[in-house]
């Protein structure tokens, strides 16, 4: 697989909240046995996992706490434990893999940095991995998980197949995971997040969305459009950029290569949804593209902006090229992702959703899916904001976003890799919501779930709210038996 060595010698810049690491200057060694992988439990660095542990290299982990995915993970044979603690790293591991999420301050991180191991980032490997390959990347500060899950279900089911790497568990196929050794392409989730995305040389690229987040990483609006031209810029001469329209005001002098655009209904754009009917929670539509009608699609997974999402995914899937009926049949033959508008129960009067939304542009669209499937019932968001940070820096946004529930019912902050903000928690987006608010502990929010006195409920975050969620999804089966 060649052995390209970290850009970063010597590590002169950052990694992740301003750390500086001495191992990043690593050279992948020539055959692998055995790979440790810090902060396993990451979706990202789960795929990774997989990939590896598929190829028959022994792969461990640590990560901080048991989880769904962990589980999932121990099953499959992969040995991880959840204690910090460096005497747990294997002696005669060849390679660490490592997420900036991990904080500084983690006894085993420090440990693999002052014993020299060899160590490289999760996004250093992913980028290795694609160069052998056409790589289609697609980024956006939201959207990319499931465009790209449903451009990867388009690919796998056509006679072109895919080897993809993805930021959220596949409902049909049950992984983040795809391999497929005889097809040239590769679908990679291209992550923003500490400029991850940069790492990846793509010959086709979507750009979902824009908006400002992970302003701990970039500080300002202006970086992180930087960083999204820089990788428009990554596409060679002979490449396509696939761009959601008005994206391209932004990036207009950052590439050279081809560029189409999408869009949910703007007919402006290159490609868009027409015909869009809604019949007992299932989406039919047919796809505009410049030179035929796709369709009709029929869509199994019911958020609105899932249409949108997949005339993203049929752009990508025709220009790779796969036929228009392969496209209608990927599309209404996928399933949806776990935790993304994720019916977790439903009943003739109560209605359990479990969605990843950890943005405020993403809260507003859940609200509208929801708005357009449930026009005459009360919507209770019980919401759990993800880092102090981003509370701080969107906090206006989250209470515009949350105000268009009937009810919200904020949960403390889920710090991930930050340390507490002076100030900053979830009573000052309550106090902005204009609609009936409160701040609950994580018992009260799951009474008010089980109560079935709200009509249709979401459990919204990307911090682990996902186990509440599937806690009362649990007993509300229990109660129905």
């Amino acid at each position: 697989m060649g052995n390209p060595r970290c850009r970063r010698t010597h590590c002169p810049g950052n990694h992740s909240n301003g750390r500086k690491l001495k191992t990043c200057n690593t050279m992948i060694p020539d055959k692998l046995n055995s790979i440790y992988f810090l902060g396993i439990g990451g979706i990202g660095m789960s795929s990774l996992a997989r990939y590896f542990h598929q190829k028959g290299i022994k792969v461990l982990g640590y990560d901080r706490s048991p989880s769904r995915l962990t589980e999932e993970l121990m099953a499959e044979g992969i040995d991880i434990h959840f204690d910090d603690n460096p005497s747990l790293i294997p002696s005669d591991v060849d390679l660490i893999i490592y997420t900036p999420a991990i904080p500084s301050d983690n006894l085993e991180y420090s440990y693999i940095v002052e014993k020299g191991i060899p160590m490289m980032k999760r996004s250093q490997i992913l980028g290795w991995l694609t160069r052998e390959k056409p790589t289609i990347a697609i980024a956006g500060t939201h959207g990319k998980t499931t465009i790209s899950t449903m451009t990867a279900k388009i690919l796998s089911d056509s006679h072109l197949g895919c080897t993809a790497f993805l930021g959220g568990i596949s409902k049909n196929f049950q992984s983040n995971f795809i391999i497929n050794e005889a097809s040239k392409w590769v679908v990679a989730e291209a992550d923003e997040f500490d400029k991850s995305f940069l790492e990846l040389k793509p010959q086709i690229a979507v750009i979902s969305a824009i908006d400002p987040d992970h302003l701990d990483i970039y500080h300002d609006y202006e970086n992180l459009v930087k960083a999204f031209k820089d990788f428009a810029g990554l596409l060679p001469a002979e490449g396509l950029l696939i761009l959601k329209k008005g994206i391209e005001n932004l990036l207009s002098t950052a590439y050279t290569c081809n560029k189409i655009t999408y869009s949910l209904n703007d007919p402006s754009a290159d490609y868009f949804a027409r015909d869009i009917s809604l019949n007992q929670m299932k989406y039919s539509y047919s796809i505009q593209s410049p030179h035929a009608i796709i369709g009709p699609i029929q869509l199994k997974a019911p958020a609105y902006i899932n249409i949108e999402n997949s005339v993203a995914a049929a752009a990508v899937a025709l220009a790779a090229g796969c036929s228009n009926d392969e496209i209608i049949h990927g599309l209404s033959d996928f399933e949806g992702i776990r935790r993304r508008f994720d019916i977790l129960y439903q009943s003739d009067d109560f209605v359990l959703i479990d969605d990843y939304a950890h943005h405020p542009e993403e809260i507003k669209a859940l609200a509208i899916s929801l708005r357009n499937l449930f026009p005459h019932r009360k919507l209770t968001a019980i919401f759990q904001p993800h880092l102090y940070s981003r509370t701080r820096d969107l906090a206006e946004g989250f209470s515009e976003s949350l105000s268009l529930f009937d009810e919200v019912f904020l949960m403390e902050i889920y710090p991930a890799r930050e340390r507490p903000i002076r100030g900053i928690d979830s009573l000052m987006i309550a106090k902005k919501i204009n609609q009936p608010s409160h701040v609950v502990s994580r018992e009260e929010a799951f009474r008010e779930i089980i109560s079935r006195k709200h009509q249709v409920v979401a459990t919204i975050g990307a911090g682990d709210i996902e186990k509440l969620a599937l806690l009362a999804q649990e007993n509300l089966n229990r109660q129905r038996l």
